[in-house]
């Protein structure tokens, strides 16, 4: 919901570090590589109940994450960057509960699948808006350095770490937070399902 207004910000707190990377030859792919690789390190802290050395990863797999766009800008932007970037985002997501669920199957097994599945709305009406975008020639003007069409929504990615981040925290919790964030995520579905059955019409004569 907020990702455009703190998108500037980002970009400006990230670009020292990027441009020391990108000038000592770490590309875009390779820390984006790396960043999948510390958040699968979170979702096996998460399963052993090691809740801080899980935010700490999934903190540092969220600094990748803006790291390997930070030098793709600096270096060279590819369709390759852009497809791999939003497709380990999006695998990150879904297993962050399941590690809660690998944690305390009894307790939490049931709220991660919704959430989980609620995660799948989410991420396949984004794809597919912006999918059917790309193919009509539409760009996102609040997002203008995305290598996709970015539809904005009620739960972006600073709401998803977010919640993430109170999950890690108070754990014991997080049951009525999985519940509490699926229903949010469900209502965004809504929203970009609406949206995307305004904006695709087939009269429709102006951008979304």
């Amino acid at each position: 919901m907020i990702d455009a207004a703190i998108m500037p910000l980002q970009r400006r707190a990230l670009q020292p570090p990027a441009a020391w990377l990108a000038a000592r030859g770490v590309s875009a792919d390779s820390i984006t590589l790396a960043g999948f690789a510390l958040g699968l390190a979170a979702i096996g802290a998460l399963a052993l109940g090691a809740f801080g050395w899980a935010l700490l990863l999934i903190g540092l797999n969220r600094l990748c994450d803006g790291l390997d766009g930070a030098v793709a800008r600096l270096t060279r932007q590819t369709r390759r960057g852009a497809f791999m970037d939003i497709a380990l985002d999006f695998v990150f997501y879904a297993l962050v509960p399941l590690g809660f669920a690998l944690h305390a199957p009894d307790t939490n097994a049931l709220p991660a699948a919704v959430l989980i599945a609620a995660f799948v709305g989410t991420g396949s009406s984004f794809l597919a808006f912006a999918s059917v975008a790309a193919e009509a020639g539409l760009t996102a003007p609040r997002y203008p350095t995305k290598g996709i069409y970015y539809l904005g929504g009620l739960t972006e990615g600073f709401e998803t770490i977010a919640a993430f981040v109170l999950m890690c925290l108070f754990p014991g919790a997080f049951p009525v937070i999985a519940l509490a964030f699926a229903t949010l995520c469900a209502i965004s579905t809504l929203l970009r399902w609406r949206q995307g059955w305004i904006a695709f019409a087939p009269d429709t004569t102006t951008r979304p």
